[in-house]
């Protein structure tokens, strides 16, 4: 029997699948190969959370009511603006027995796969969550399809620490793929090099033999990648200024953008070589800007679009913290922000 990949828990419209449904049916109680998790903690991603935010202008109570009106409205969290959702930890209740997934009752584990597409039910008001940050405490059920992925929590990591490395993780397994296909050491240009992907992203590129530079929005964030020497060289500007991203990068084999903001196709385009890969990663792309902009531009890129998973991706983060000193201060500096 083909593994459930969730039509069945689709109420609105019939016929897709749980990414693309409008609505989800959240009701606790498994098919034959489905996990239900005890969810502990969610993780809104950047551009979601950037977008309540702003919309809110910070007011914690008013963005927490949102959130709440859009899981229990849709059976999951897919903000609808941005389209995009985030990821959880949470215990295993419950496995069905043709589940395929490694994990049992008992297990702490992270989803690998979006909320987007995971069904969700918010039990407790998020009452422990003020609005303020993008991890959210919380407790409800999630399901798990039999075509899904599921990591088990390391015991050397806090759980808001794995959360935040398990969010990005396909991120620095798909940089390293890419750039060990280019010949002698490329050049890699990270936009949003700072940040949790960007700065995931700049490690596995140098880890694979990449000439690496970074670009961020101010001199704090500037300071943070010099001082921990994640990429050779360190530079300021707008990624949403094509001139200012191509003045400042030269010009890359591979660019990656990991910047949440819309607005930052056409600068990464502009600067990454013929012949290069631009690789997105932020969930504010607008992947017809950045086709048209490619085309307008003449630029004979390959365009990536980071779809978060890459086979061993979770463990390859995790080792990336573990052994980088520099990223792993950025990530609990993040994460007690939060």
């Amino acid at each position: 029997m083909a593994l459930s990949v969730g039509l069945n828990r689709v109420l609105e419209p019939a016929g897709v699948l749980p990414q693309a449904a409008w609505r989800l049916d959240a009701s606790p109680a498994i098919g034959p190969d489905e996990v239900r998790v005890r969810v502990r903690r969610l993780n809104l991603d950047a551009a979601s959370y950037r977008q309540l935010a702003e919309k809110h202008e910070g007011d914690g109570e008013r963005i927490r009511a949102e959130v709440l009106g859009i899981v229990e409205r849709r059976g999951k969290m897919h903000n609808p603006v941005t389209g995009s959702g985030g990821m959880l930890i949470g215990v295993v209740e419950e496995a069905g027995p043709a589940s395929p997934l490694a994990v049992k009752p008992g297990d702490r584990v992270a989803t690998l796969v979006s909320l987007t597409l995971t069904p969700l039910r918010i039990t407790d008001g998020l009452r422990d969550w003020d609005g303020l940050s993008e991890q959210v405490p919380a407790d409800g059920t999630a399901i798990l399809f039999g075509r899904s992925i599921v990591g088990v929590l390391p015991d050397d990591l806090a759980p808001e620490l794995a959360l935040a490395v398990y969010d990005v993780c396909g991120a620095p397994a798909l940089v390293d793929r890419i750039v060990r296909g280019y010949p002698g050491s490329p050049a890699v240009a990270v936009l949003g090099g700072a940040g949790k992907s960007g700065s995931l992203s700049l490690a596995a590129a140098r880890r694979a033999g990449a000439r690496t530079v970074g670009i961020v929005r101010d001199e704090r964030e500037a300071a943070a990648l010099r001082t921990g020497g994640l990429a050779d060289r360190v530079e300021i500007a707008d990624a949403r200024n094509p001139v200012a991203v191509a003045a400042a990068v030269g010009e890359a084999q591979v660019t990656v953008v990991c910047v949440d903001v819309p607005g930052c196709e056409h600068g990464a385009i502009l600067a990454t070589a013929p012949g290069g890969t631009v690789i997105f990663f932020s969930m504010a792309t607008s992947f017809s800007a950045a086709a048209l902009g490619a085309e307008g531009l003449a630029a004979d890129v390959t365009m990536l679009v980071g779809n978060g998973f890459v086979p061993g991706h979770a463990e390859f983060a995790v080792d990336l913290l573990r052994s980088t000193p520099a990223v792993r201060a950025l990530f609990e500096a993040r994460v007690a922000g939060d």
